[in-house]
């Protein structure tokens, strides 16, 4: 093999096991056992399991990140909700060890962050568009970020009970989420207010 493919070997060796056990659970002598070499060569690519988590981890974020911005193509806001929704479930369906490696909490400080800071990002995606949205309908769009944080919130929460059910198939699950967060909005009040007690 030649440097670059025994690098790859070792990522995807230490990204099912990571998946599968945790950071705390994979050692370094599994990791090398499983891809046939000795210990010095998984630290000479990675100086050990912390660098190899960490390039897993930072390729995971990347990938998700780019599936979420590269869905958002366009169209109605409703479809761009779908797009949205569709995109995550999608990573999570097919790259379901990364996904299971991004959920967990870190050890270690990611150059990319957390997931917490992904689904961040991945708003910050969002708000520009529900900003659009809210101006359009007369709400104050300085309120889009919160919107916009509960929304994305939303559909990574069901993306983790999601990927342990597997039902109701992703398309229902995309249609029901989309459903609440449009029908949601839909009815939204431009001054929402308590009906309880508790004022602060």
């Amino acid at each position: 093999m030649t440097g670059k493919e025994r690098r790859e070997q070792l990522l995807d060796i230490g990204r099912t096991l990571f998946a599968e056990r945790g950071f705390e659970g994979t050692s370094v002598e599994e990791i090398a056992h499983k891809a046939g070499v000795s210990k010095p060569v998984v630290y000479e690519h990675f100086g050990g399991k912390e660098g190899l988590y960490a390039v897993v981890v930072d390729r995971e974020m990347r990938r998700l990140l780019d599936m979420v911005t590269g869905a958002l193509t366009g169209g109605h806001p409703r479809e761009l909700l779908e797009q949205a929704a569709f995109a995550l479930l999608d990573y999570i369906d097919h790259y379901t060890d990364g996904f299971r490696i991004l959920v967990r909490d870190s050890p270690l400080p990611q150059s990319t962050g957390t997931f917490a800071s992904l689904i961040s990002d991945i708003a910050t995606q969002v708000e520009d568009i529900l900003g659009r949205e809210f101006k359009s309908r007369g709400f104050d769009a300085k309120l889009s970020p919160l919107y916009a944080q509960a929304l994305v919130g939303m559909v990574a929460l069901t993306g983790q009970w999601w990927l342990n059910v597997r039902k109701p198939k992703k398309s229902e699950v995309a249609a029901h989420l989309v459903n609440l967060a449009w029908h949601g909005l839909d009815g939204l009040e431009q001054k929402p207010r308590l009906i309880g007690h508790r004022r602060s």
